[in-house]
């Protein structure tokens, strides 16, 4: 009788381990592919945004520029570092005299300290699942490949219970325990060119908020951006 060779089958003749190896590599791509759809998504919001920052600086005052950029600016990346920096310079301001440690600190400084404070706030927003996608990535082909091997261990060891050994009786439950590595490699694949694109498009952000943070810092304590001072 043809002997049935398939996941199935592979899965009715698995124990334990085999198949807590499957249920971890699914949860591993459940995981996954939650945060790359959802980083996708993300993502596309946040580089449509980045084309008001143009648009910032062309408007009247401040006010209005931030008022533009909160229409465009869903994901809030650019926003708060102009908002919480206009506000750290008319904290400056106000507080001249006052017994505080803002009051202490140069204008300039303290409106630093807040940009660099948004601009962490907004990197670590940006790298949140970066490290599961790189996890997966890295550790779902030895899962898949520990797998494998246990199945092979299995089939082997049925094999030389039976007596007989004959390369059809070893072919199938072989070829049926690799089938885990290739459940690793359709986990981790994914992952690993997400997390190289989300990684590119991060370091496209940042480099465009360092900019604006830049430019910020220029206009609130000169009263000009920093190419306009140059030329």
């Amino acid at each position: 009788m043809e002997q049935t060779v398939g996941f199935a089958h592979y899965w009715a003749q698995g124990d334990a381990v085999s198949h807590a190896v499957a249920y971890v590599l699914l949860v591993m791509s459940i995981a996954s592919w939650y945060y790359i759809l959802s980083k996708t998504w993300s993502s596309w919001r946040i580089r449509r945004s980045s084309n008001a920052l143009d648009g910032f600086w062309k408007a009247p005052t401040l006010t209005d520029a931030i008022a533009a950029m909160q229409d465009v600016d869903s994901e809030e990346i650019y926003v708060p570092l102009a908002l919480r920096s206009s506000e750290a310079a008319s904290i400056s301001s106000k507080q001249q005299g006052a017994p505080s440690l803002n009051a202490a600190t140069d204008p300039g400084e303290l409106i630093t300290r807040t940009l660099r404070r948004e601009i962490n706030r907004v990197s670590a927003r940006l790298e949140r699942g970066l490290t599961l996608l790189a996890s997966v990535g890295s550790t779902a082909p030895f899962v898949g490949l520990f797998g494998t091997v246990w199945g092979i261990y299995h089939a082997l060891a049925a094999v030389s219970a039976s007596g007989t050994v004959q390369i059809d009786k070893v072919a199938g439950p072989v070829g049926e325990a690799l089938i885990m590595t290739a459940l690793g490699l359709v986990v981790a694949i994914p992952a690993v060119l997400a997390y190289n694109a989300f990684t590119r498009i991060n370091r496209l952000t940042l480099a465009e908020l360092d900019g604006f943070a830049h430019d910020l810092h220029a206009y609130l304590t000169t009263g000009e951006r920093v190419g306009e001072r140059q030329s």
